[in-house]
């Protein structure tokens, strides 16, 4: 792990890993909350979703074939704005987002295991469970390419073909009837829908991570692009076949109620007390192969914000590279957010961060990059609209329900912004383009 090995991983491996965070925290984190959000019309918003991550997908993919590396947004960002403070805190957003997402799904393996259990779900078990997995993907990850590329394929098969199976054998069962959710028409809320469609962005913003490896996908300028569109398919695909099959197995009412576990809940009156183990083991192997793989992306972008010079950095006495201090500064802040944070409030500030960081990100693009990567600006700036409107409907949603949430999300991109600008400023580096 002293260095990036330039064709250590395939395109299956980048699928896997790209995959393996979006199937983690799509649909076993946030299909519960989506479905609260959007009341009976929950399907849809993870079909909106895709689209949105699709448009917003095309800037990643030209910019890719372009410019490839480990740092994946962090180039780009730099490539976009240079060596800038809107560089350096869009891609800290960027990576507070995926670190957020870390212990989205870390609570969400503690919270879908104490199922299996006569355990309450307000138990501190859910928090002790997810710190055992994110130091598990620590072990993982420090051990190399190879380990994580075989874990996260073997792992990718297993939770695809399952969680195929459970929506297919689901919609058979419910005779493909939805009268459950349908008859709940009080359940839709125009700016509640919007506000489901970001929270379902974040479900499909794992693709992102692919950008981050590579410099280590072999042939690059094809196989990331690539990587990124297959891996959007396949989760567009399960989303839409689950989402379906939970709509025809519980009422509105009983997802938000069980909407930390609401694919497990759906599975007992599918599936009877076989269905509950076999939903819980595939909600273990998707959160486990989503923090391996979410980890992987963000220590390689922090370390390559650290190689720019963008963001401080320090081995607290350790040893190893950059990137496996980075590696342990990440596991490090997702543990520190799994103990404090509740599930709505962690996807909810991810989200956030995520579709800011994008808006600046294509901004730059069709302003500085769009004839060097030949992309075309119709496209990028449908992608700039559509995330401002889910992202402007989710703070609103959400300012009228949690202020606080709203109040934390401000005061940490003041920070990081003060904090970049007086970093740059006190290491004495000169913006530049």
């Amino acid at each position: 792990m002293g260095q990036y090995k330039s064709g250590s991983l395939t395109l299956t491996g980048a699928v896997s890993l790209g995959t393996g965070v979006m199937i983690g925290a799509g649909i076993f984190a946030l299909l519960g909350q989506v479905a609260e959000l959007a009341g009976q019309c929950f399907p849809a918003a993870f079909v909106i979703g895709a689209v949105v991550a699709a448009f917003s997908s095309y800037a990643y993919i030209k910019t890719s074939n372009a410019y490839h590396s480990a740092g994946g947004i962090a180039m780009y960002l730099k490539k976009a704005y240079g060596k800038t403070v809107i560089t350096g805190f869009s891609a800290l957003l960027m990576a507070f987002s995926m670190v957020i997402n870390e212990s989205l799904v870390a609570r969400t393996f503690g919270t879908y295991t104490l199922q299996l259990f006569d355990i309450q779900q307000g138990s501190f078990l859910i928090p002790v469970l997810g710190v055992i997995l994110l130091v598990f993907a620590f072990i993982v990850n420090i051990s190399g390419n190879d380990v994580i590329e075989k874990i996260s394929f073997s792992m990718a098969l297993i939770k695809i073909g399952g969680i195929a199976v459970f929506g297919i054998v689901g919609l058979w069962i419910a005779d493909f009837s939805f009268s459950q959710t349908s008859a709940d028409v009080s359940a839709f809320s125009p700016m509640g829908f919007l506000a489901a469609i970001a929270l379902s962005v974040l479900a499909y913003k794992g693709f992102t991570t692919i950008t981050n490896s590579g410099s280590e996908v072999e042939e690059p300028h094809k196989n990331v692009g690539r990587a990124i569109i297959i891996s959007l398919l396949i989760c567009t695909i399960l989303y839409l076949l689950v989402s379906l099959a939970v709509s025809g197995s519980l009422s509105i009412a009983e997802i938000s109620q069980a909407r930390d576990f609401a694919l497990a809940e759906a599975a007992r009156p599918v599936f009877g007390s076989f269905g509950l183990w076999f939903t819980v083991l595939l909600a273990i192997i998707a959160t486990v192969s989503g923090i391996i793989a979410s980890v992987f992306a963000v220590s390689r972008m922090l370390a390559m914000l650290t190689e720019m010079e963008l963001v401080p950095h320090s081995h607290f006495g350790m040893p190893g590279t950059v990137q496996q201090h980075t590696l342990v500064y990440t596991i490090v802040i997702a543990i520190i957010l799994t103990i404090f944070l509740d599930l709505s409030r962690i996807a909810s500030l991810g989200a956030i961060f995520y579709l800011v960081m994008d808006i600046i990100l294509q901004w730059g693009i069709l302003r500085n990059l769009r004839k060097d990567v030949k992309a075309n600006s119709l496209i990028i700036s449908i992608a700039i609209f559509l995330d401002s409107i889910v992202l402007c409907s989710l703070v609103l949603f959400k300012a009228s329900s949690d202020s606080m949430l709203i109040a934390l999300a401000f005061t940490i991109m003041i920070f990081l912004y003060i904090a970049e600008k007086w970093f740059l400023k006190s290491n004495g580096t000169s913006e530049s383009n």
